[in-house]
């Protein structure tokens, strides 16, 4: 059972962030969150995560409400992407994807059989098995992100939660990384800012404004001129080709 949302509310500083947030995926489904800045999308992430606790309402695991489950407990189900990832240290692809294995370790150490299968298979799934014995510091932003996702992937998740993973990269990066996590055999909850990219890639979108959802269903019943303006402030042409929506950006609304 994926990751269920009822009712959230959470709030930072005095300010309301999350406002009666609540949805239901079906599994394996790839669902991209939209909004503008600071509508919500990173600390919705957050509270799915369990890093972030909310005020009010519950996020269900398998059932199970999520504050009363460890950090290791989470963590075998879910698995998170940032935006960003950089080290220091001159780690290897292999060894940064083994760190998936942390939440599987128990007292003695974990199942090597099955840390070693679980990092093979991510790093296939990543296209990045070839790459193991290479260094951090070689590798194109395209590659690091895909060491970042095989090292969500490690941990044999069924729930990936990625930041604006594409945000950095360039266009070919971008096609190549969420072609790659819409065909994961997850739950996987994206927030994007680009909403073509959202479009061809995403089951479903929620789309957050001011801490609310105000839309949610499939690219082409949610992202329409109508919605882009109310959400973005931005007039739009949007022309549909074979069932996906495009958005042609036109220019800022007038208004106070």
């Amino acid at each position: 059972m994926p990751l269920q949302v009822n009712n959230i509310g959470w709030s930072r500083g005095g300010h309301l962030v999350l406002d009666e947030v609540t949805f239901e995926p079906t599994s394996g489904e790839t669902i991209g969150l939209l909004g503008p800045n600071g509508s919500g999308k990173s600390s919705l992430l957050g509270i799915l995560a369990g890093v972030h606790t909310p005020d009010t309402g519950r996020v269900l695991l398998n059932g199970t409400d999520i504050r009363t489950l460890r950090r290791r407990q989470i963590a075998r189900r879910v698995a998170t992407v940032e935006q960003h990832a950089d080290t220091d240290i001159d780690i290897t692809v292999g060894d940064i994807v083994r760190l998936g294995r942390i939440p599987h370790g128990g007292t003695f150490g974990g199942d090597r059989v099955a840390d070693a299968a679980a990092i093979d298979e991510a790093l296939a799934h990543t296209g990045m098995l070839r790459h193991r014995h290479r260094r951090w510091h070689t590798l194109s932003g395209g590659e690091r992100q895909r060491v970042q996702i095989a090292r969500a992937l490690a941990q044999q998740p069924d729930e990936l939660l990625l930041d604006e993973p594409t945000n950095h990269l360039d266009i070919s990066h971008q096609l190549d990384i969420l072609a790659l996590v819409s065909k994961l055999p997850v739950t996987s909850y994206i927030a994007l800012h680009d909403l073509n990219l959202a479009a061809v890639f995403c089951d479903r979108v929620v789309v957050l404004d001011r801490g609310s959802i105000v839309a949610m269903g499939t690219p082409t019943e949610v992202i329409t001129e109508q919605l882009v303006e109310s959400v973005y402030s931005v007039r739009a042409h949007i022309t549909v080709d074979k069932g996906v929506p495009h958005v042609n950006w036109a220019r800022h609304v007038l208004g106070p």
